[in-house]
């Protein structure tokens, strides 16, 4: 007698910011069945954007996965739209641009116009940093005034956005973003179990600089309480 299909769960991964590696590792371990969800912010960084962007585009087109924009992604296509690298010095200075150069750039736009900025789950939801509390819609750069405001509407809500030296809870509000490109771990998070899987991000890094953003977000996680 065949055994029951396993339920579908999901992964909600934080930040791969061009780490590329960890990435690959960090999908390897994961159910092949389940469905992953990026959290946005795959772009930028890491040493190894293209090879992130590709791994992740890959997996949205098998159907394997839900890639969310980020505020990286949405100021990348932003600048691309204008066409001109000379007339945006965001552009200009952007680190995928850099790696990936004008030409490779542009064949993103079309993907990049069409990154959802939610996830809705059952009983969940995913998105890249949280909501206005004066709308309730997703917003790409907002912490405090969501973490402070969030009234429990969309059940669990999981963001990425803020680097910390784990994963974090604040309310019903689940950061999964641990610093990958500054030597943390790239983390995935499952909303159904609230298990976590996690593997080392970037191994030379600046010890100084990932405890200086570890010290942050431990300030802003106080201050949302």
């Amino acid at each position: 007698m065949p055994s029951p299909p396993q339920p579908q769960h999901h992964w909600v991964i934080g930040d791969v910011h061009g780490c590329a590696d960890a990435l690959d590792r960090l999908v390897s371990q994961l159910p092949s069945h389940d469905r992953l969800v990026f959290c946005g912010d795959v772009v930028n960084r890491g040493p190894h954007i293209a090879e992130a962007m590709e791994l992740a585009w890959e997996l949205v087109s098998s159907g394997r996965a839900v890639w969310l924009k980020g505020n990286h992604e949405a100021d990348l296509l932003a600048a691309l739209q204008q066409g001109n690298p000379l007339a945006s010095p965001k552009l200009a200075g952007n680190a995928t641009y850099r790696q990936l150069g004008a030409q490779r750039c542009r064949t993103w736009i079309d993907r990049l116009a069409q990154l959802p900025e939610v996830y809705w789950g059952d009983g969940w939801a995913a998105t890249h940093a949280g909501f206005d509390p004066l709308r309730w819609e997703p917003h790409l750069r907002i912490r405090v005034p969501f973490w402070e405001n969030y009234d429990g509407r969309y059940g669990e809500v999981v963001v990425g956005h803020t680097p910390g030296p784990e994963v974090r809870r604040i309310g019903q509000i689940v950061l999964i973003d641990t610093g990958a490109c500054y030597g943390g771990h790239l983390s995935a998070y499952c909303p159904e179990t609230g298990a976590v899987r996690q593997t080392p991000g970037l191994r030379h890094w600046n010890s100084v600089e990932f405890e200086a953003i570890a010290a942050r977000a431990a300030l802003l996680d106080r201050i949302a309480i």
